[in-house]
């Protein structure tokens, strides 16, 4: 559906050039939610104003549905844009207009005859649940209410993609879990490719397929979102990711550590399992679970523990080989 090859984007100025996107490439499957994740400042935004051409690369590829966008001008890019929606942390929202008309208006610039305006504006506040603000204006809506504004305008020339800039930074935590809500929805119902851009970890969390990871305007790394919160592989991932699986011990409590101090990572149906137990049942050792937590990364169970095991040396280390055996993931954090 979405495929970027080499992009690259630099801005000059008259003292330097900066590099904001760094020979990215990236393939984006038809129908799926795709996070691009990373600080401010990572290209993120650049990366994704790069997919619908509001920023014209420097060197690359970008081909939606096989179309090379950086091919197109004039009016073809005009109406290849047609099939791209996107929304913006601040809504945009023509402040004149009511709700009605904000939709209407997307319908209007494409050129849509009146009489099938109505009927393609009721549905789309219906599909975000606004039929009762039809006639208010931007001043009466909530923050939530105009992003849901935002969406039903951005989907208003039925796009095959969406494009989502920092879509819910702006949102208090039970309104942000309201769009995701709603974007999940769309994406089961409409089939649409969506590409959410965020800093936040819980955001890909809830919503993401695969996501990417961006610094310094290069993808550091990438994968499933199952992949990338169990088992990430680059100091910066590792970082976002503890900003949802949090494990660090009170230094009080470590000084009071006599045993051994595993972290126990449980991946899928593993995370159901009573291997634990199993261990306390079959070697001389006592466990103490200090700290651990069951997320679920689209339905699916992930589950981390911190653990001291006690007892013998020998029974110690067999009671951790046989959870190496048992477990997705064993770290030994200390030396007993």
């Amino acid at each position: 559906m979405i495929e970027l090859t080499n992009v690259t984007k630099e801005f000059k100025s008259k003292k330097r050039k900066i590099v904001g996107v760094d020979n990215v490439s990236l393939t984006i499957d038809s129908g799926e939610v795709y996070g691009i994740v990373g600080y401010s400042g990572a290209g993120k935004s650049t990366l994704l104003r790069c997919m619908n051409i509001l920023e014209r690369p420097t060197s690359g590829e970008i081909l939606i549905d096989g179309i090379d966008l950086l091919q197109l001008s004039g009016r073809k890019l005009r109406e290849a844009r047609q099939s791209i929606g996107m929304i913006f942390q601040g809504f945009y929202l023509v402040s004149s207009k009511t709700v009605y008309e904000n939709v209407a208006f997307a319908l209007k610039a494409a050129g849509v005859p009146d009489k099938k305006i109505r009927p393609r504006v009721n549905h789309l506040l219906e599909l975000v649940g606004l039929t009762d603000r039809t006639n208010q204006y931007p001043s009466q809506l909530s923050g939530g209410q105009k992003q849901r504004v935002s969406i039903a305008r951005a989907l208003a020339n039925n796009p095959k993609v969406l494009l989502c800039d920092e879509a819910t930074s702006a949102l208090d935590p039970n309104t942000t879990k309201s769009i995701l809500a709603l974007l999940k929805k769309i994406n089961r119902e409409l089939g649409l490719t969506i590409v959410i851009i965020t800093h936040e970890m819980e955001v890909v969390k809830e919503i993401c397929h695969r996501c990417a990871v961006m610094r310094d305007g290069r993808v550091i790394e990438q994968g499933s979102t199952y992949e990338i919160f169990s088992n990430p592989t680059e100091p910066l991932t590792k970082k976002f990711i503890e900003t949802i699986l949090d494990f660090q011990l009170p230094e009080q409590l470590l000084e009071t550590i006599t045993g051994k101090l595993v972290r126990l990572h449980f991946w899928g149906e593993l995370a159901a399992e009573a291997i634990v137990s199993d261990v306390l049942q079959n070697f001389s050792v006592k466990g103490n679970i200090l700290h651990g937590k069951v997320e679920y990364i689209r339905d699916v169970p992930l589950g981390i523990f911190v653990m001291e095991v006690n007892g013998e040396p020998r029974e110690t280390e067999a009671a951790i080989d046989y959870l190496r055996e048992r477990v997705s993931k064993v770290e030994v954090i200390n030396n007993g």
